[in-house]
């Protein structure tokens, strides 16, 4: 009898915040992770959200600095991605940016906003008969987090969530999740 000489994948636990090392991929098992750079005032530009079972790569970036950050707990394993796998990522990659870049080229920020929740329901949330539901704090997006994504500030993300529920295109669902309800 021999002993495998195959390593196992390195596989990590990080936490919020925590920043995952550079120039690896990865398979997401649990958990989400913001992609971002920066731009020459040193303000972050979110790039993308994954989940599980996305793969997250930061090798061969195109934009740099390139960062992939915890937004939650998360659990990763190191990858090595084929040429086929590398193209699957860059094409999930480019078809994010196009989603995220046209969302945060509307001009009017509750529509930006709107546009914002019902691209993360689709994404990450639940679609049911009476619309989407999806769970800000399972993903520990903040008002601020929003606002990042979309371009505006945390106080008009605020405002807007607010307007939003007394005017029924946001319900509360629970302690934490919303609906968004599916429009006629």
């Amino acid at each position: 009898m021999t002993a495998s000489l195959v390593k196992p994948p390195l596989r990590l636990t990080l936490h919020p915040q925590d920043v995952l090392p550079e120039g690896m991929s990865w398979r997401l098992h649990e958990g989400y992770v913001r992609s971002a750079t920066w731009d020459p005032d040193g303000e972050a530009i979110a790039l993308g959200l994954w989940g599980p079972g996305d793969v997250i790569s930061s090798e061969d970036p195109v934009l740099h600095p390139l960062e992939l950050q915890c937004l939650t707990t998360v659990v990763v394993e190191h990858i090595e991605l084929s040429p086929g796998d590398q193209q699957s990522h860059w094409r999930r990659e480019r078809q994010m940016l196009a989603e995220l870049h046209a969302i945060q080229r509307i001009r009017s920020g509750e529509r930006r906003l709107l546009a914002l929740l019902h691209w993360i329901g689709r994404s990450f949330g639940q679609v049911n008969s009476h619309g989407c539901r999806l769970s800000l704090s399972e993903l520990n997006l903040t008002h601020r987090g929003l606002a990042d994504l979309c371009g505006l500030t945390r106080v008009t993300v605020t405002k807007t969530l607010s307007r939003f529920r007394q005017e029924g295109q946001l319900v509360a669902v629970g302690e934490n999740d919303l609906l968004l309800p599916k429009r006629p």
